[in-house]
């Protein structure tokens, strides 16, 4: 069996409801492609950029543990694990 070390999962999504502004603004702003940008919104990545990280860290006025935060692996029988990511990261 492999071993599961968890994963990391990015705040993006949640960050731009609670600051109001939109995927196209930021991308824009940034110059980051949205097709790249919407894969680390969907947490779809393999590698994180320390450059992007730099980035969207100074755009959002947020440290890296509010951007980026660990999930160990969803309890069993929780549901929609975004939906657990979120609550996890208020914790």
């Amino acid at each position: 069996m492999p071993l599961n070390y968890g994963h990391l999962a990015l705040r993006i999504e949640e960050l731009l409801q609670e600051k109001g502004i939109s995927k196209n603004t930021i991308c824009k702003e940034l110059d980051i492609p949205r097709s790249n940008f919407n894969r680390y919104c969907r947490n779809e990545f393999q590698r994180l950029d320390a450059n992007l990280i730099c980035k969207l860290c100074d755009y959002f006025d947020c440290e890296v543990g509010e951007l980026i935060c660990y999930v160990n692996k969803p309890p069993p029988g929780s549901g929609d694990p975004i939906e657990w990511i979120k609550g996890y990261a208020e914790v």
